[in-house]
C-alpha cells in the first residue's frame, strides 16, 4: 500500500469517518429487512412498503426538504448582502465583535428563546397588546405551525451568525479590500461590486459550512421537537419516535426511514449545488450587461435587517429565558413579572446536577480528544509538505471530505445504525461510549476552527528555533503551540459547545440512561413550564459560554506582558 495512504493524517481521517460508514451499514441492512437479532433473516423491501404507507410521510419529507433549502437560502443571502453593504465599515467591525458569543448558544436554547418571543403569549404579542390594547393572547398557531416556519426561523437565527463568522475568516484570503477598490474605480456600487468581485471567492471558501448547514437543517431533531409541527412532524422527528417504539419490529421501518432521510438530505444538497451553478451563471450575465448599480443607498440600509433580526432574536431570547427563570406570576399582557424569586433555580439545580456533570465530563473529554486528533492531523500534513510551508497550505480534498463527512450525512441516518450495531455486539450505554460518539461530531468543527490559523503561522519562527539547536518536539511545544494559544483554545471551546448541544446521539446511544442537560431541556418542552424550561436552557448555555470566555481570557492573562501574543 502506498505510504501516503497509511500516513497519520489519513489514519486519523479514516478513524473519524469510520463511524459514519459503519452506522450507515447498520441502518441499510435492517432497511432491507435483514437483522437476524429481530428475526429478519431475508432481504426484503417490506420496510420501505410500510414506510410509504405511513400517513403523511410525503408531507414529512417535504417539510425536511423545505427546511434544508429555505433555511440555507435565507442564511446565505442574509450574510452576502450584509457583507456587501457593510464590509470595512464600523457596523462590520461591531458585528464581528458582537456576534461571536452567539456560537456559545446551543440550538435548543436558541429555539426556546425564540419560543418565548413569538408564542401568542410571548414578548412580541405582549408589546403588541401594550400598543393596541388587547388583553388576551391571539388565537394563532405560531409555534408548531404546519409549514414549520417558526422552526426555520430559529434555524436561521442560529445559522446566520455562524455563516457570517465563517465568512469573516474567509475575507482576508479573498483580497476583499483590493477587489472592492477596483470595483469602485469602475463605477460599481458597494453591493454590486462586492457581489460580483468578492463574494464568489468568499463563497468558494465557505461552501463546506454552507452544505453542512443545509444537511443539518434538513434533518434537525431538537429544534423540530421544540418549534416544529407535529401533525405530521418533519421526517427526522418521526424517525426518532419509530426508533424508540416498544415494538421492536418498528426498527425495520425506522431503518428504511433513515435511508429516506439520507436521500432527502442528499436531494437538498444536490438542489443547492445546482442552484449555486445557476446563480453563478446569473451573476456572470449580470456582469456582462455593464450595469453598475451605483445608486444602492436604500438596499444598503435594508441589508442589515436579516443579521440584526437574527442576532436580536437570540439575545432577546436569552433575556426572556432569564426573565422566566426568575419570575413569579407573569400574566398576559404584563411586560414584566409581578414578582421575582429564585425558587425555580433551586429546583432546577437540585435536579440538574447529575445531567450537568455528565454534560461537562463528556463535552470536555470529547473536545480534548478531538483537539489532540485534529492537531496531530494538521501537523502531520504540514510536516509532509515542508516546501509548501511558506505558501497557502490546505488539507487535501479527500482527507477533508473524510473529516467533514459527519457534517454532511444526516445524524439520524447513521447514528441509528450505530445504535443497532452497539446493541448487536452487546455493548451497554456508558460515558466512554458517549464520548466516542460525540467525538465524531466535535472533531470536524475543531478542524474548521483550527486549520487556517495552524497553516497560516509564519514558518520562519520555527526555523529560527531549529537553527538554535532545538529539537522538532521542542520547537512544536515551545514555539508553535504558545503562538497558537488563542486559536487552539477557541477550537477547544467550539468543540465543547458542539458536544453540549448534541441531542440525537445522546438520546440514541445513551438509551435514556445518560441524560445530559440538553436531553433534559428538550424533554421539558412538552411540559410547558416556562420557568423550568428557562432555567434548563440557560444551564445548557452556561458551559459553552464559560468555555468561550476562558478561550478569550486565558491568552490575555498568559501573555499579559506580550501584546503580540495576546492578539494571536
Amino acid at each position: 500500500m502506498n505510504k501516503r495512504i497509511i500516513s497519520p493524517p489519513w489514519l486519523i481521517a479514516l478513524l473519524l469517518a469510520a463511524p459514519v460508514g459503519v452506522g450507515l451499514a447498520g441502518a441499510i441492512l435492517p432497511a432491507f429487512g435483514y437483522l437476524p437479532a429481530l428475526g429478519g433473516d431475508t432481504v426484503s423491501l417490506q420496510p420501505f412498503r410500510d414506510l410509504l404507507n405511513e400517513p403523511g410521510i410525503g408531507t414529512s419529507v417535504a417539510l425536511s426538504v423545505a427546511s434544508g433549502l429555505l433555511t440555507t437560502f435565507v442564511s446565505v443571502v442574509g450574510v452576502a448582502i450584509f457583507l456587501a453593504a457593510f464590509f470595512g465599515t464600523r457596523t462590520f467591525r461591531l458585528a464581528r465583535q458582537s456576534l461571536a458569543p452567539l456560537l456559545a448558544v446551543p440550538h435548543a436554547a436558541a429555539a426556546f428563546g425564540l419560543l418565548f418571543l413569538i408564542a401568542p403569549s410571548g414578548l412580541v404579542f405582549r408589546l403588541a397588546a401594550f400598543a393596541l390594547g388587547f388583553d388576551r393572547p391571539p388565537d394563532l398557531l405560531i409555534v408548531g405551525d404546519p409549514f414549520a416556519l417558526s422552526m426555520m426561523a430559529a434555524l436561521v437565527a442560529k445559522e446566520m451568525p455562524f455563516l457570517l463568522l465563517v465568512a469573516f475568516a474567509a475575507l482576508p484570503q479573498a483580497d476583499a479590500e483590493q477587489r472592492m477598490r477596483l470595483a469602485r474605480s469602475l463605477g460599481y456600487g458597494r453591493i454590486a461590486g462586492f457581489v460580483l468581485a468578492v463574494w464568489p471567492s468568499v463563497y468558494r471558501q465557505i461552501r463546506l459550512p454552507i452544505v453542512a448547514v443545509a444537511a443539518f437543517a434538513s434533518s434537525v431533531v431538537d429544534v423540530a421537537l421544540i418549534l416544529g409541527p407535529s401533525t405530521p412532524a418533519p421526517l427526522a422527528v418521526r424517525l426518532l419516535g419509530w426508533m424508540g417504539d416498544p415494538d421492536l419490529a418498528m426498527r425495520f421501518q425506522a431503518s428504511a426511514g433513515a435511508m429516506l432521510q439520507l436521500g432527502a438530505t442528499l436531494f437538498v444538497i444536490a438542489v443547492w449545488l445546482a442552484g449555486e451553478r445557476a446563480m453563478g451563471w446569473t451573476c456572470r450575465c449580470l456582469a456582462h450587461t455593464g450595469r453598475r448599480f451605483a445608486e444602492d443607498r436604500v438596499a444598503r440600509d435594508l441589508a442589515a435587517v436579516p443579521v440584526a433580526l437574527s442576532g436580536a432574536a437570540v439575545f432577546l431570547g436569552l433575556a426572556m429565558l432569564l426573565m422566566w427563570s426568575v419570575s413569579g406570576f407573569w400574566g398576559f399582557p404584563d411586560l414584566l413579572p409581578r414578582s421575582f424569586d429564585l425558587t425555580t433555580w433551586r429546583r432546577a439545580l437540585a435536579g440538574a446536577s447529575g445531567p450537568l456533570w455528565t454534560t461537562f465530563v463528556v463535552a470536555l473529554a470529547a473536545a480534548l480528544l478531538a483537539l489532540i486528533l485534529v492537531i496531530a492531523l494538521l501537523e502531520g500534513h504540514r510536516r509532509r509538505f515542508p516546501a509548501a510551508r511558506g505558501g497557502e497550505v490546505r488539507l487535501p480534498s479527500t482527507i477533508a471530505g473524510l473529516l467533514y463527512l459527519p457534517l454532511i450525512v444526516p445524524q439520524i441516518s447513521f447514528v441509528f445504525g450505530l445504535q443497532v450495531l452497539i446493541l448487536a455486539v452487546g455493548l451497554t450505554p456508558s460515558i466512554p461510549l458517549l464520548i466516542a460518539v460525540h467525538l465524531v461530531f466535535v472533531a470536524p468543527y475543531a478542524a474548521l476552527a483550527l486549520a487556517d490559523p495552524w497553516f497560516a503561522l509564519d514558518p520562519r519562527y520555527e526555523r529560527v528555533a531549529a537553527s538554535l539547536g532545538r529539537s522538532r518536539m521542542s520547537v512544536f511545544a515551545r514555539v508553535r503551540l504558545p503562538m497558537l494559544t488563542a486559536p487552539v483554545l477557541t477550537a477547544l471551546a467550539i468543540g465543547l459547545a458542539v458536544s453540549v448541544g448534541q441531542y440525537l446521539p445522546t438520546v440514541l446511544v445513551g438509551a435514556g440512561r445518560l441524560p445530559t442537560i440538553t436531553t433534559e431541556a428538550v424533554a421539558l418542552a412538552s411540559g410547558g413550564n416556562r420557568r423550568i424550561i428557562g432555567a434548563y436552557a440557560l444551564l445548557q448555555t452556561l458551559l459553552p459560554f464559560l468555555a468561550f470566555a476562558a478561550s478569550g481570557l486565558v491568552p490575555i492573562l498568559l501573555w499579559r506582558h506580550r501584546r503580540g501574543m495576546r492578539a494571536g
